[in-house]
Formats: C-alpha cells, sequence, structure tokens
C-alpha cells in the first residue's frame, strides 16, 4: 500500500512524513510513505495526505501550480474511491472558498467557507487569542472510524481561520475555543482535521493508524 503525502511547497512535510513512516512501520501490512509532487503518484496512490501550513490562497495556489494535480486528486479520491486526509489547511481546501485576505476558490468538495477567527463571537476572556495555538479538548459528535478514538483527548491546533460548513452533517468533531469550532471532517472516502495529527503526540499517532486502516 502506497501512502502519498504531497509536497506542494506549504511546509511542515518532514514531521508529517516521519510521523506517517513510525505508524506505517508499526502495522503488519507494508505501507510505503513517499513525499511526492506530481500528479502521476497521487494518480497511483492507495492513500493520499494533503499537509498545509501557511495562507489559504498560497497553499492552493501551490496545489494549482503543479500540471494536472488538482484532477489527479479528483480522480483518485472522489472517482476512485481512495481515502484521503487534510491536515490543517490541507482540510480548509476541501471547502468551497477561503476568505483570507481576498476570496479564493477552494477545492470544492465540500460547500462552506473558510472564515477569520476575528469575525466569530468568541468568549472575550484573555486566554481565547487569536490564532488559536496550543493543545485542545476534541468532541466527536457522531461515529466514524478514524475518529472515534479522538473523543475527549487532546489536539494541538495552529490556526486564525476556521471552517463555516454550509451542511453540518460533514462535521464529526468540534472544540471549544470561546464557541465551537469544527475539529474535523469527512465525507464518502475523504476527511479532514484542523488540528495537527503530527504534533498531537500519542493521539496524533493513533489517529494516523485509525486513517491508514480505513477502508472507506
Amino acid at each position: 500500500m502506497s501512502v502519498a503525502i504531497i509536497d506542494y511547497g506549504s511546509g511542515n512535510l518532514r514531521s508529517a512524513e516521519k510521523s506517517f513512516m513510525r505508524v506505517a512501520q508499526s502495522l503488519e501490512q507494508t505501507r510505503d510513505v513517499c513525499v511526492v509532487n506530481n500528479a502521476d503518484a497521487v494518480a497511483q496512490a492507495e492513500a493520499i495526505v494533503l499537509p498545509g501550513v501557511g495562507a489559504f490562497a498560497d497553499c492552493m495556489a501551490g496545489l494549482a501550480a503543479i500540471d494536472g494535480l488538482c484532477e489527479a486528486l479528483d480522480y483518485r479520491v472522489r472517482q476512485c474511491g481512495r481515502p484521503f486526509l487534510g491536515i490543517c489547511v490541507g482540510m480548509q481546501l476541501l471547502f468551497t472558498k477561503g476568505l483570507e485576505e481576498k476570496t479564493t476558490q477552494g477545492l470544492g468538495w465540500l460547500q462552506g467557507d473558510i472564515i477569520p477567527l476575528d469575525i466569530i463571537p468568541l468568549d472575550k476572556k484573555p486566554s481565547y487569542k487569536i490564532p488559536h495555538m496550543g493543545w485542545n479538548e476534541i468532541n466527536i459528535n457522531k461515529p466514524h472510524k478514524v475518529f472515534n478514538a479522538l473523543d475527549g483527548k487532546h489536539g494541538y491546533f495552529v490556526h486564525s481561520y476556521c471552517a463555516a460548513p454550509a451542511d453540518e452533517a460533514v462535521v464529526y468533531g468540534t472544540c471549544d475555543y470561546g464557541t465551537p469550532l469544527v475539529a474535523c471532517v469527512a465525507q464518502d472516502t475523504f476527511c479532514g482535521t484542523q488540528f495537527h495529527p503530527e504534533k498531537s503526540q500519542s493521539v496524533g499517532l493513533q489517529f494516523i493508524k485509525d486513517f491508514l486502516a480505513w477502508r472507506p
């Protein structure tokens, strides 16, 4: 089984690669974890991971700059049914558009916008600062094989923007940061997390294990 971690200039690839390789090596079934930056590799992968660090527009531009990559993602995930994980901005790119500095069209697999935290009525306690950075409890609100083990656990978050889905049915988990924020989404063969599993220690490693075992 090949696991493709997409390199589109978003950074943070090394920690994601190390975490996925560590988990893959612990599993009985061999899984080759590779960092890839071309559409052909994505079109052949058995599982796909889209990390994300930085601005929505920059990340989307990085994807679009790789010839045929967006089409290969759509083909492999939505037509062939291979499991996909988007992390942080990688999750945000699943939505219709991002509103960071300017309006940028996303992949559009999920309907909704990525909006700034500073327009959300957060509790005004000094502890609720922007960006939302650090450990926060994850609350899973309905069953999903990839997310079940996360309920009540803490993940590591770093973000100033959050998802505002048009359909709450895609939301499987939230975190409380003055108001409920989307932490986990899923639909069909793809899922995403706002928190960083590669930075979330044992909780993150268990989540990665559950993702690699997922057969949607």
